[in-house]
């Protein structure tokens, strides 16, 4: 094995593994490019980190603010590492709120029922009212934008750049096609107004992107 790896020469095929998955700088890369099994392991991976935190998210001595900051240090960002290679559909976007949601309601409590006197669930909105920052997909979307703004401004040479604008052989399977990154990059766009599929074009415009970055982080959708 020593021989084949001298000067830089690669191995015979028959010595080369073929797998379905492996894990890359932490994250699960797919023979298929499919997403969904890292996002799963990132909730997973914030589930973790959650209950090793949950007795301070609860406790009384700690002001919410101070837990806000826990959440967002300690939690949030294992659940959002490398998310902005991540292709989500409504589903994924379901769970990553249905995750954030449940760290939320440990952290702002119940609020007692002005009729009945009894503590009740506070909703989605007044837990977002009180959280006052980004919720976890406008996170998501803003860090996507960002990256594919960087990678649209990258050399022809870099691989990255090349796996953004390159068309591989052969044809999609049959059947409804599988939301690309770049689907929800156009997505993102147009929730902020534009509606223009050259948007690598605008991405040269570093002052013009940013703009829309930050106009995707702060666009508040019910």
């Amino acid at each position: 094995m020593a021989d084949l790896c001298e000067g830089g020469n690669e191995p015979p095929d028959s010595l080369k593994a073929k797998v379905e998955k492996f894990k890359y700088l932490g994250a699960t890369v797919t023979n298929i490019n499919d997403t969904r099994e890292e996002i799963k392991h990132r909730i997973n991976m914030g589930n973790a980190c959650y209950y090793s935190v949950e007795k301070l998210l609860s406790s009384s001595l700690l002001s919410k603010n101070l837990k806000v900051r826990i959440y967002k240090t300690v939690i949030l960002s294992v659940v959002l590492y490398g998310c902005e290679t991540w292709t989500l559909t409504l589903r994924e976007e379901h769970s990553l709120r249905v995750f954030e949601n449940k760290v939320l309601r440990k952290i702002f409590g119940a609020k007692r029922d002005e009729v009945t006197g009894e503590w009740i669930k506070l909703h989605n909105a007044e837990l977002h009212a009180l959280y006052s920052s980004r919720d976890i997909i406008r996170n998501i979307k803003s860090r996507r934008l960002r990256w594919a703004g960087h990678v649209a401004r990258m050399g022809k040479s870099r691989n990255a750049y090349r796996m953004l604008v390159g068309r591989p052989e052969g044809k999609r399977p049959l059947g409804m096609p599988r939301r690309r990154w770049e689907d929800n990059i156009e997505m993102d766009l147009r929730e902020v107004g534009y509606d223009d599929r050259e948007w690598i074009n605008l991405a040269q415009d570093r002052d013009q992107w940013q703009a829309y970055v930050r106009a995707a982080m702060n666009l508040w959708v019910p």
